[in-house]
């Protein structure tokens, strides 16, 4: 049963299941935790008692049965593949130094994840690995990860270290944080540090991915915040991380809560697991019954058996009272929930003509038009006295006018100022101008229009403008050539004219997203590492707070006029951070429309509920790993040709990497 209904979220974190102890009776198990509410089961597979070695074949000869929980038809496949997650041997030690142990560890591993997979189950969980020592046991696994097709396996890394938690609020707890490892230096008590090992002695393979073990101690808020770049499937969350209310029942405190949904939106299940610690004692028995559905249908599969209460129940009542108070998804969640994570290649506006679909996107965005309408409004204000305004008329030019939502924008501002326009709209898509023409009609502006069907920059003005209006800009400022172009276009601009925007800023922050990199290297190219792409992120953390770049300023007069840019940036992580991997950088842009009118996606300034422009991702060919309390630095071009644009980026510290993008070689942006 689901934890409840939000409109628009269909993730899986509507899903809850319970960690369970091996019984070899899982029809029963399941039929249980199902009727308890319970959406799945974590079950361990194989009899813990079970050691390869000491197994003897039947009298019969052949090779040995391990003693599994039930066989695949005590239950159908679809109550395997939706039901259960198979839990891997704990006891299982591939690092250990005894041979026979190594051995029986990885034999019992390989049998178990082959019996899964026979299942068809979605996910395994594998026990947690030795800190920064498990170069045995994540070879295993790598050499599983090639032959699995779909299955997922979840690595369960504690959120933080028992050793940690066993110092935490002792003289010795700043000792244990601080400890780090003889061979490598890394911090040994740094639980991201133990994940980040075993997925790169695993290729970062997109099958493998966390569950994390959640208890009543929680790490800074910045080492927290590492794992929303991390594939976390799963969130274990331990009984004992409970606090009691005044009635005696299970809660969690606000820190506890606030992490919960977070997980929630990122699609985290939550997992159940440990002793009832909470609650009034209840013995009345619960009929299985209780986990039907609607229909009448046995959602329990348990017939008409009665069952004593679920005993984690109340635990799963309050996960679900969490995940109904979350607040419902906007409209702007709801548009953007589909271009989640998802890589687009940035527009090529000189090259290529928008679609009506296209157009159609940006014209819903009412924010960013009602953003230039101010715009308009104070520079038509500051540029025509009181006095003036029956007998001035306006220069206004609408270069890139598109279907006519600025030229819309104009007049509203004009109407509203109480001032004259001359509008001239300017857009060199020819099916675009056609809608401009049936809009001028239908709406009357025959008197005050003329449209233009020409490139802003070899258009022949009449007269010059007064007021210069552009929306050129991409999601990192110039990356869709507004300074090449609006540098053609000031030619008909007035000596003391004004642009809309007057000038433009782009940043870059380095984030980590185990999600995005995967998509990129699943291209299997070079070409792919050095494109930047649209991108609106989710399953990512900003590592520190962006960085300004570039800034453009119109109109431009500098003589000579050089849109080429070069930037060197340093970046601090947080000091609680820990260490981080850095998978690439998130491109953002703010602008200055006029005066304090403002337009931008820069995360610390940007305007609400604006849905134009996503992110931009700049990838790394490999992924950075910046040691707990080193610096970053980055280098960033912009480089221009005489037929393109283009960026090129490079890490020199803590390592060097590659410069990506030499030449434009692989991504650039056509004039």
């Amino acid at each position: 049963m689901p934890l409840g209904q939000r409109a628009g979220d269909a993730s899986e974190s509507r899903y809850g299941g319970a960690e369970v102890a091996y019984s070899e009776d899982i029809h029963h198990t399941l039929a249980a935790n199902l009727a308890g509410g319970f959406d799945f089961i974590v079950a361990p597979l194989t009899d813990p008692s079970y050691r390869p070695s000491e197994a003897k074949p039947s009298a019969a000869g052949g090779a040995v049965v391990p003693p599994f929980a039930g066989s695949d038809l005590v239950l159908s496949p679809s109550q395997w593949s939706s039901h259960v997650v198979g839990k891997l041997s704990t006891w299982a030690d591939v690092d250990s130094p005894d041979s026979l142990m190594r051995s029986d560890s990885e034999t019992v591993i390989k049998q178990e994840i082959s019996w899964a997979s026979h299942l068809s189950l979605q996910a395994c969980l594998l026990p947690t690995p030795k800190a920064l020592d498990c170069g045995n046991y994540a070879r295993c696994i790598n050499q599983v990860l090639q032959g699995l097709s779909s299955m997922q396996l979840w690595l369960r890394i504690p959120l933080v270290s028992p050793e940690l938690q066993a110092a935490e609020g002792t003289p010795e707890e700043d000792a244990v944080m601080m400890q780090r490892d003889p061979n490598t230096n890394r911090m040994l008590n740094d639980s991201w540090e133990w994940w980040n090992a075993f997925r790169c002695l695993c290729e970062h393979h997109g099958h493998l991915s966390v569950a994390l073990d959640i208890t009543g101690s929680l790490p800074s808020p910045a080492a927290l915040h590492r794992w929303l770049g991390e594939p976390v499937r799963a969130a274990i969350l331990h009984t004992s991380a409970f606090l009691t209310n005044k009635k005696g029942y299970p809660c969690l405190s606000k820190k506890h809560q606030a992490l919960i949904h977070t997980l929630f939106n990122h699609s985290v299940q939550i997992v159940i697991c440990g002793q009832p610690l909470h609650g009034p004692s209840d013995s009345s028995p619960m009929d299985a019954s209780a986990g039907s559905d609607d229909s009448g249908n046995e959602g329990s599969d348990g017939g008409d058996a009665v069952i004593p209460k679920h005993p984690l129940r109340l635990y799963l009542e309050y996960i679900a009272h969490l995940y109904r108070k979350l607040d419902p998804l906007t409209e702007q969640e709801r548009f953007e929930i589909g271009y989640r994570d998802f890589l687009q290649a940035p527009l090529q506006p000189l090259m290529d003509n928008l679609e009506a679909q296209t157009y159609e996107t940006f014209e819903k965005d009412a924010t960013k038009y009602s953003q230039y309408q101010k715009a308009v409004y104070a520079a038509l204000m500051d540029r025509v006295p009181d006095s003036e305004a029956e007998s001035s008329t306006v220069v206004l030019m609408v270069v890139g006018a598109g279907r006519g939502p600025l030229v819309r924008a104009s007049l509203q501002a004009a109407a509203e100022a109480g001032r004259k326009l001359k509008v001239y709209a300017v857009e060199k898509n020819p099916n675009a101008v056609v809608t401009l023409h049936s809009l001028v009609a239908l709406e009357g502006w025959q008197d005050v229009v003329t449209i233009v069907s020409s490139d802003m920059r070899r258009w022949k003005a009449p007269e010059l403008a007064d007021i210069l209006v552009s929306e050129l800009l991409g999601s990192f400022g110039d990356n869709e050539l507004s300074p090449e172009c609006l540098d053609g276009a000031q030619r008909f601009l007035k000596p003391d004219g004004i642009s809309i925007p007057a000038s433009y800023t782009s940043y870059i922050g380095p984030i980590t997203s185990s999600k995005l990199h995967n998509d990129v290297k699943g291209y299997n190219d070079l070409a792919h590492f050095e494109t930047a792409y649209v991108v609106k992120l989710h399953s990512a953390a900003r590592l520190t707070e962006p960085k300004e770049v570039f800034t453009f300023t119109h109109p431009n007069h500098q003589e000579p006029i050089d849109n080429t840019r070069y930037k060197r940036l340093l970046f601090d992580l947080p000091p609680d951070t820990g260490s981080a991997l850095v998978h690439g950088f998130g491109g953002y842009f703010d602008a200055v429309l006029y005066g304090d009118v403002h337009l931008g996606i820069e995360p610390s300034t940007a305007t609400p509920s604006m849905f134009s422009w996503f992110p931009i991702f700049f990838p790394l060919r490999f992924p950075v790993y910046v040691p707990a309390g080193e610096k970053l630095e980055v280098h960033f071009w912009r480089c221009v040709g005489p037929t393109k644009v283009w960026y090129e980026w490079a890490v020199t510290a803590p390592s060097m990497s590659p410069v990506h993008n030499p030449n434009g070689r692989s991504y650039w942006v056509g004039l």
